[in-house]
């Protein structure tokens, strides 16, 4: 039976990927803040709760520890996040190192402390849940999409750094989700200058896909054995992502400051 390591799993898509790993007949270890409050994931066989948060450096070591005691680690999916929107002038240095900190640091530290595990088993692999934020660029989102960017950068690098040891790195990019990534917005004081456009913003914004989609994507990179590093999730990620690519990176960044701005006298 092979086994699975998923941060940031008390809602969500985390969540969301460890009932369907758990239903698929894998051990499960999900990590999150405060596992004495889960009730849902607890009631099931072979999954095991362990308190993580990916900001504390010395939890994550010791968490690892204790997940490769308990059993030979197939699969590490970094979904732990963070996100918040907003103005960049209006962001405090405490928002913009949460972000990076888990976002970034968290899957790099996180994956730092499985590698040796890795490596000696001469096999493992790692997903990291991205976001289509990570390949293309939004107002409004510019800590969050660069967090992003720096996951896919880096998990790039990576997966051919670690080939030798014949260990596997993967994306996973969800367009717009219903989660609760962004609930967290009140963290920021919106500025009058921005006020108008924001809203327009937020008013574009359609959640089209569900956790448990998200989750179905993160199970066929776990499972398909293809040598593959990104995969898109979600009704839009894909379309938007080609969009990108077709159009080219200045063709649509001059896109993009039309739909948010035209008419608002910013361009």
């Amino acid at each position: 039976m092979k086994t699975i390591f998923i941060t940031g799993a008390s809602s969500g898509i985390g969540k969301a990927t460890a009932k369907l790993f758990q239903a698929k007949g894998w051990n499960v270890i999900a990590t999150m803040r405060r596992p004495e409050n889960e009730t849902e994931l607890s009631q099931l066989e072979n999954v095991t709760l362990l308190p993580l948060d990916v900001t504390n450096q010395e939890q994550i070591k010791s968490t690892v520890r204790k997940a490769a005691s308990l059993s030979n680690i197939d699969v590490v999916v970094n979904n732990a996040g963070y996100g918040l929107m907003g103005a960049l002038e209006a962001f405090t240095d405490e928002n913009i190192v949460r972000q990076v900190e888990t976002n970034f640091l968290g899957t790099v530290r996180v994956s730092r402390e499985f590698i040796p595990y890795f490596r000696e088993a001469n096999s493992g692999l790692f997903i990291n849940v991205t976001s289509i934020a990570g390949h293309t660029s939004f107002p409004f989102t510019s800590v969050y999409n660069g967090t992003k960017w720096a996951v896919e950068g880096w998990s790039e690098c990576l997966s051919i750094e670690l080939s030798m040891f014949n260990v596997a790195v993967k994306t996973v990019s969800p367009s717009a989700t219903k989660t609760e990534l962004f609930s967290h917005n009140a963290d920021v004081t919106s500025l009058p200058y921005y006020a108008e456009v924001e809203r327009k913003m937020l008013g574009m914004i359609n959640p089209d896909s569900t956790p448990e989609e998200i989750a179905d994507v993160i199970y066929e990179a776990a499972t398909d054995n293809k040598d593959q590093l990104r995969y898109f999730a979600g009704k839009e990620s894909k379309a938007i992502y080609d969009r990108r690519q077709e159009t080219g990176a200045e063709a649509s960044r001059k896109e993009l400051k039309k739909m948010y701005f035209d008419g608002l006298g910013a361009l």
